[in-house]
Protein backbone atom coordinates (compact mmCIF):
# COMPACT_ATOMS: atom_id res chain seq x y z
CA UNK A 1 0.00 0.00 0.00
CA UNK A 2 1.25 3.77 -0.81
CA UNK A 3 0.66 6.71 1.59
CA UNK A 4 -3.52 7.16 1.82
CA UNK A 5 -4.64 10.08 0.18
CA UNK A 6 -7.08 12.28 1.88
CA UNK A 7 -10.34 14.34 0.97
CA UNK A 8 -11.59 17.44 2.82
CA UNK A 9 -15.24 19.07 3.16
CA UNK A 10 -16.04 22.58 4.33
CA UNK A 11 -19.54 22.72 6.04
CA UNK A 12 -20.31 25.99 8.10
CA UNK A 13 -21.42 25.71 11.53
CA UNK A 14 -24.24 27.60 12.44
CA UNK A 15 -27.67 28.43 13.72
CA UNK A 16 -28.83 26.12 10.22
CA UNK A 17 -26.51 23.18 10.51
CA UNK A 18 -27.62 19.35 10.36
CA UNK A 19 -25.48 16.79 10.40
CA UNK A 20 -24.31 14.86 7.30
CA UNK A 21 -24.31 11.52 6.87
CA UNK A 22 -21.19 9.93 8.02
CA UNK A 23 -20.58 12.84 10.94
CA UNK A 24 -19.53 11.20 13.93
CA UNK A 25 -22.55 11.74 16.23
CA UNK A 26 -20.50 11.90 19.51
CA UNK A 27 -18.72 14.83 17.89
CA UNK A 28 -19.82 17.79 20.30
CA UNK A 29 -21.20 20.21 17.48
CA UNK A 30 -23.29 17.34 16.15
CA UNK A 31 -24.70 16.36 19.32
CA UNK A 32 -25.67 20.30 19.88
CA UNK A 33 -27.74 20.00 16.32
CA UNK A 34 -30.13 17.54 17.17
CA UNK A 35 -33.61 17.00 18.76
CA UNK A 36 -36.27 19.73 19.28
CA UNK A 37 -34.17 22.30 20.67
CA UNK A 38 -31.51 21.92 17.83
CA UNK A 39 -32.18 25.58 16.66
CA UNK A 40 -32.11 26.93 20.54
CA UNK A 41 -28.77 24.61 21.21
CA UNK A 42 -27.24 26.22 18.23
CA UNK A 43 -28.14 29.82 18.52
CA UNK A 44 -27.30 30.27 21.90
CA UNK A 45 -24.07 27.77 21.80
CA UNK A 46 -22.87 30.54 18.86
CA UNK A 47 -23.80 34.01 21.16
CA UNK A 48 -21.86 32.31 23.94
CA UNK A 49 -18.42 31.95 21.86
CA UNK A 50 -19.16 35.26 20.65
CA UNK A 51 -19.22 36.61 23.93
CA UNK A 52 -16.20 34.70 25.16
CA UNK A 53 -13.90 35.82 22.50
CA UNK A 54 -14.84 39.40 22.39
CA UNK A 55 -14.44 39.18 26.49
CA UNK A 56 -10.72 38.02 26.08
CA UNK A 57 -10.16 40.80 23.68
CA UNK A 58 -11.34 43.26 25.33
CA UNK A 59 -9.11 45.54 26.58
CA UNK A 60 -8.44 45.99 30.67
CA UNK A 61 -11.03 48.24 31.68
CA UNK A 62 -13.15 48.64 28.85
CA UNK A 63 -16.89 48.65 28.26
CA UNK A 64 -17.94 44.99 27.32
CA UNK A 65 -18.88 45.51 23.27
CA UNK A 66 -19.51 43.05 20.16
CA UNK A 67 -16.83 44.13 17.69
CA UNK A 68 -16.03 40.51 16.72
CA UNK A 69 -18.07 37.38 15.93
CA UNK A 70 -16.02 34.21 15.08
CA UNK A 71 -17.07 31.90 11.90
CA UNK A 72 -16.90 28.19 12.35
CA UNK A 73 -16.33 25.42 9.66
CA UNK A 74 -16.63 22.31 10.27
CA UNK A 75 -13.37 20.02 8.39
CA UNK A 76 -14.45 16.38 7.39
CA UNK A 77 -11.58 14.36 6.31
CA UNK A 78 -12.17 11.05 4.32
CA UNK A 79 -9.05 8.68 4.18
CA UNK A 80 -9.25 7.89 0.37
CA UNK A 81 -7.55 3.76 0.19
CA UNK A 82 -8.75 3.49 -3.74
CA UNK A 83 -6.93 0.10 -4.75
CA UNK A 84 -6.14 -0.92 -1.30
CA UNK A 85 -10.07 -1.47 -0.85
CA UNK A 86 -11.37 -5.06 -0.89
CA UNK A 87 -13.51 -6.09 -3.42
CA UNK A 88 -16.54 -5.99 -0.77
CA UNK A 89 -15.03 -3.05 0.87
CA UNK A 90 -15.85 0.32 0.22
CA UNK A 91 -12.75 2.36 -0.08
CA UNK A 92 -13.07 6.03 1.08
CA UNK A 93 -14.11 6.18 5.17
CA UNK A 94 -14.26 9.42 6.95
CA UNK A 95 -11.22 9.15 9.50
CA UNK A 96 -11.32 12.80 11.23
CA UNK A 97 -13.38 15.86 11.53
CA UNK A 98 -12.27 19.11 13.31
CA UNK A 99 -13.20 23.02 13.56
CA UNK A 100 -11.72 25.81 11.99
CA UNK A 101 -12.12 29.19 13.50
CA UNK A 102 -12.35 32.61 11.11
CA UNK A 103 -12.29 35.85 12.84
CA UNK A 104 -14.65 38.39 11.41
CA UNK A 105 -13.90 42.52 12.55
CA UNK A 106 -17.19 44.21 12.61
CA UNK A 107 -15.32 47.26 12.62
CA UNK A 108 -13.40 46.69 9.42
CA UNK A 109 -15.13 44.33 8.29
CA UNK A 110 -11.47 42.31 8.03
CA UNK A 111 -11.83 38.11 8.24
CA UNK A 112 -8.74 36.85 9.72
CA UNK A 113 -8.65 32.50 9.64
CA UNK A 114 -7.77 31.14 12.55
CA UNK A 115 -6.80 27.68 14.11
CA UNK A 116 -7.44 24.43 12.54
CA UNK A 117 -8.23 21.56 15.20
CA UNK A 118 -10.24 22.78 18.08
CA UNK A 119 -12.39 19.91 18.69
CA UNK A 120 -11.08 16.79 17.27
CA UNK A 121 -12.86 13.75 16.86
CA UNK A 122 -12.10 10.65 15.04
CA UNK A 123 -13.78 7.04 14.48
CA UNK A 124 -10.47 4.96 15.15
CA UNK A 125 -9.94 6.58 18.06
CA UNK A 126 -13.44 5.60 19.11
CA UNK A 127 -12.40 1.76 18.15
CA UNK A 128 -9.12 2.40 20.39
CA UNK A 129 -10.64 3.96 23.13
CA UNK A 130 -14.50 1.71 22.92
CA UNK A 131 -13.26 -1.35 21.34
CA UNK A 132 -9.57 -2.11 22.12
CA UNK A 133 -9.28 -0.32 25.54
CA UNK A 134 -12.41 -2.82 27.32
CA UNK A 135 -9.99 -6.11 25.22
CA UNK A 136 -7.18 -5.44 27.60
CA UNK A 137 -8.75 -4.61 30.70
CA UNK A 138 -8.22 -0.72 30.83
CA UNK A 139 -5.10 1.46 30.11
CA UNK A 140 -3.08 -0.78 32.24
CA UNK A 141 -2.57 -3.64 30.11
CA UNK A 142 -2.34 -1.77 26.72
CA UNK A 143 0.51 -2.87 24.82
CA UNK A 144 3.20 -0.36 23.57
CA UNK A 145 1.63 0.13 20.15
CA UNK A 146 -1.83 1.23 21.57
CA UNK A 147 -2.32 4.79 19.58
CA UNK A 148 0.59 3.77 16.76
CA UNK A 149 -2.42 3.22 13.99
CA UNK A 150 -4.21 6.14 14.50
CA UNK A 151 -0.79 8.78 15.23
CA UNK A 152 0.62 7.38 11.75
CA UNK A 153 -3.03 8.24 9.89
CA UNK A 154 -2.65 11.57 11.47
CA UNK A 155 0.80 12.36 11.02
CA UNK A 156 0.36 11.28 7.07
CA UNK A 157 -2.68 13.41 6.72
CA UNK A 158 -0.73 16.59 7.97
CA UNK A 159 1.93 15.50 5.53
CA UNK A 160 -0.24 15.58 2.96
CA UNK A 161 -0.80 17.67 -0.18
CA UNK A 162 -4.72 17.87 0.50
CA UNK A 163 -4.04 19.81 4.86
CA UNK A 164 -1.00 21.67 2.73
CA UNK A 165 -3.31 23.32 0.33
CA UNK A 166 -5.78 24.35 2.68
CA UNK A 167 -4.22 24.87 5.87
CA UNK A 168 -0.73 27.37 7.04
CA UNK A 169 -0.47 26.28 10.20
CA UNK A 170 -0.65 22.87 11.92
CA UNK A 171 -3.52 21.93 14.15
CA UNK A 172 -4.22 22.39 18.10
CA UNK A 173 -6.75 20.63 19.86
CA UNK A 174 -8.46 21.92 22.72
CA UNK A 175 -10.38 19.48 25.26
CA UNK A 176 -10.84 19.30 28.70
CA UNK A 177 -8.78 18.15 31.58
CA UNK A 178 -8.56 15.03 33.15
CA UNK A 179 -10.72 14.07 36.16
CA UNK A 180 -8.39 11.97 37.43
CA UNK A 181 -5.58 13.90 37.40
CA UNK A 182 -4.22 16.88 39.84
CA UNK A 183 -3.20 20.08 38.18
CA UNK A 184 -0.94 22.26 40.04
CA UNK A 185 -0.81 26.03 38.92
CA UNK A 186 2.60 27.72 37.72
CA UNK A 187 4.15 31.17 37.54
CA UNK A 188 3.84 31.76 33.91
CA UNK A 189 0.94 33.29 32.49
CA UNK A 190 -0.45 34.49 29.28
CA UNK A 191 -2.78 37.58 27.93
CA UNK A 192 -5.24 34.98 26.34
CA UNK A 193 -4.31 31.08 27.49
CA UNK A 194 -4.26 32.95 30.77
CA UNK A 195 -2.53 30.90 33.98
CA UNK A 196 -0.50 27.79 33.16
CA UNK A 197 -1.19 24.78 34.93
CA UNK A 198 1.03 21.32 35.46
CA UNK A 199 0.06 17.70 36.37
CA UNK A 200 1.31 14.91 38.01
CA UNK A 201 1.66 12.54 35.53
CA UNK A 202 0.26 12.29 31.77
CA UNK A 203 -3.04 10.63 31.00
CA UNK A 204 -3.91 7.78 28.76
CA UNK A 205 -5.37 10.93 26.46
CA UNK A 206 -2.08 12.55 26.97
CA UNK A 207 -0.10 9.50 26.03
CA UNK A 208 -2.23 8.75 22.63
CA UNK A 209 -1.88 12.39 21.45
CA UNK A 210 1.97 11.98 21.82
CA UNK A 211 1.58 9.34 19.85
CA UNK A 212 0.20 12.10 17.24
CA UNK A 213 3.54 13.82 17.36
CA UNK A 214 1.65 16.38 19.84
CA UNK A 215 2.82 17.71 23.32
CA UNK A 216 0.22 19.12 25.77
CA UNK A 217 -0.04 22.17 28.13
CA UNK A 218 -2.46 23.42 30.41
CA UNK A 219 -3.93 26.90 30.95
CA UNK A 220 -6.62 28.39 32.78
CA UNK A 221 -7.79 31.23 30.59
CA UNK A 222 -9.21 35.07 32.36
CA UNK A 223 -12.46 34.82 34.08
CA UNK A 224 -12.17 30.63 33.20
CA UNK A 225 -13.39 27.86 35.92
CA UNK A 226 -10.69 25.77 35.04
CA UNK A 227 -7.67 24.83 32.80
CA UNK A 228 -7.97 23.48 29.26
CA UNK A 229 -5.82 20.86 27.80
CA UNK A 230 -4.19 22.36 24.44
CA UNK A 231 -2.32 19.94 22.17
CA UNK A 232 -0.24 20.72 19.89
CA UNK A 233 3.45 20.38 17.55
CA UNK A 234 6.06 23.40 17.84
CA UNK A 235 5.36 26.44 19.58
CA UNK A 236 1.67 27.26 21.20
CA UNK A 237 2.75 30.35 22.04
CA UNK A 238 5.21 31.50 19.76
CA UNK A 239 3.79 29.89 16.26
CA UNK A 240 -0.29 31.55 16.90
CA UNK A 241 -1.15 35.08 17.37
CA UNK A 242 -3.33 36.34 20.50
CA UNK A 243 -6.26 36.80 18.08
CA UNK A 244 -6.08 33.05 16.82
CA UNK A 245 -5.25 31.91 20.53
CA UNK A 246 -8.50 33.67 21.95
CA UNK A 247 -10.82 31.90 18.68
CA UNK A 248 -9.53 28.66 20.08
CA UNK A 249 -10.51 29.17 23.62
CA UNK A 250 -13.86 30.88 23.23
CA UNK A 251 -14.79 27.95 20.89
CA UNK A 252 -13.95 25.14 22.73
CA UNK A 253 -14.40 26.88 26.65
CA UNK A 254 -17.98 27.30 25.95
CA UNK A 255 -18.22 23.51 24.76
CA UNK A 256 -16.92 22.38 27.35
CA UNK A 257 -19.03 24.45 29.87
CA UNK A 258 -21.88 23.16 28.08
CA UNK A 259 -20.68 19.32 28.13
CA UNK A 260 -18.91 19.20 31.45
CA UNK A 261 -20.74 22.22 33.37
CA UNK A 262 -18.98 20.77 36.55
CA UNK A 263 -15.89 21.94 35.88
CA UNK A 264 -15.97 24.65 33.05
CA UNK A 265 -19.20 26.25 34.57
CA UNK A 266 -18.35 26.15 38.58
CA UNK A 267 -19.06 29.04 40.19
CA UNK A 268 -15.58 29.23 41.86
CA UNK A 269 -12.16 29.09 39.60
CA UNK A 270 -9.40 26.28 40.43
CA UNK A 271 -6.94 27.15 42.94
CA UNK A 272 -3.29 26.61 43.00
CA UNK A 273 -4.02 22.73 43.23
CA UNK A 274 -6.89 21.15 41.30
CA UNK A 275 -8.68 18.11 41.10
CA UNK A 276 -11.40 18.28 38.32
CA UNK A 277 -14.97 16.50 39.36
CA UNK A 278 -17.95 15.81 37.71
CA UNK A 279 -19.83 15.34 40.40
CA UNK A 280 -18.99 19.18 41.80
CA UNK A 281 -22.87 20.08 42.47
CA UNK A 282 -21.73 24.44 42.41
CA UNK A 283 -21.71 25.10 39.10
CA UNK A 284 -24.16 26.94 36.82
CA UNK A 285 -25.56 24.72 33.63
CA UNK A 286 -25.70 26.94 30.38
CA UNK A 287 -29.72 25.59 29.63
CA UNK A 288 -28.39 24.30 26.39
CA UNK A 289 -29.76 20.25 25.79
CA UNK A 290 -26.70 17.86 25.65
CA UNK A 291 -27.18 13.89 26.23
CA UNK A 292 -24.28 12.67 27.51
CA UNK A 293 -25.54 9.05 28.29
CA UNK A 294 -26.05 9.03 24.83
CA UNK A 295 -22.75 10.88 23.38
CA UNK A 296 -20.93 7.36 25.20
CA UNK A 297 -23.63 5.06 24.04
CA UNK A 298 -22.70 6.25 20.68
CA UNK A 299 -19.13 6.27 21.14
CA UNK A 300 -19.41 2.41 21.32
CA UNK A 301 -21.45 2.24 18.59
CA UNK A 302 -19.52 4.35 16.12
CA UNK A 303 -16.02 2.30 17.87
CA UNK A 304 -17.41 -0.69 16.59
CA UNK A 305 -18.88 1.07 12.90
CA UNK A 306 -14.53 1.70 12.45
CA UNK A 307 -14.17 -1.96 13.16
CA UNK A 308 -16.25 -3.09 10.59
CA UNK A 309 -15.23 -1.03 8.08
CA UNK A 310 -11.88 0.06 8.22
CA UNK A 311 -10.28 -2.09 10.78
CA UNK A 312 -11.38 -5.62 9.91
CA UNK A 313 -11.65 -4.80 6.22
CA UNK A 314 -8.18 -2.59 5.76
CA UNK A 315 -6.24 -4.03 9.14
CA UNK A 316 -3.78 -6.13 7.71
CA UNK A 317 -2.76 -3.40 4.56
CA UNK A 318 -2.80 -0.55 7.73
CA UNK A 319 -0.64 -2.14 9.62
CA UNK A 320 2.19 -3.27 6.96
CA UNK A 321 1.57 0.68 5.94
CA UNK A 322 2.10 1.73 9.52
CA UNK A 323 5.26 -0.23 9.80
CA UNK A 324 6.40 1.19 7.25
CA UNK A 325 5.99 4.62 8.03
CA UNK A 326 7.03 4.20 11.75
CA UNK A 327 10.64 2.69 10.18
CA UNK A 328 10.61 5.84 8.02
CA UNK A 329 9.55 8.78 10.63
CA UNK A 330 12.53 7.00 13.04
CA UNK A 331 15.23 7.15 9.98
CA UNK A 332 13.89 10.70 8.87
CA UNK A 333 12.84 12.00 12.03
CA UNK A 334 9.57 13.37 10.11
CA UNK A 335 6.13 12.08 8.83
CA UNK A 336 6.03 10.76 5.91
Amino acid sequence: MTNPTFTLVRTRFDEDYQPEDGTRLTTNFANLARGEDRRQNLRSALRMIDDRFNQLMRPEGAEAGDRYALELDIISVNIELGEAAPADAEGSFPLIEMLQTTILDRETGRRTPGIVGNNFSSYVRDYDFSVLLPQYGGPAGLPEDFGELHGNLYRSFLGSEAYARSFEKRPVICISVSSSRTYRRTGHQHPVLGVEYRQDEYSLTDRYFAKMGMEVRYFMPPHGAAPLALYFTGDLTADYTELELAATIATMETFQKIYRPEIYAANSPAGEHYRPSLDHADHTPTGIVYDREERSRLGQEQGRYAQEKLILPFGDILEQWAARHSTHQTSEGTAS
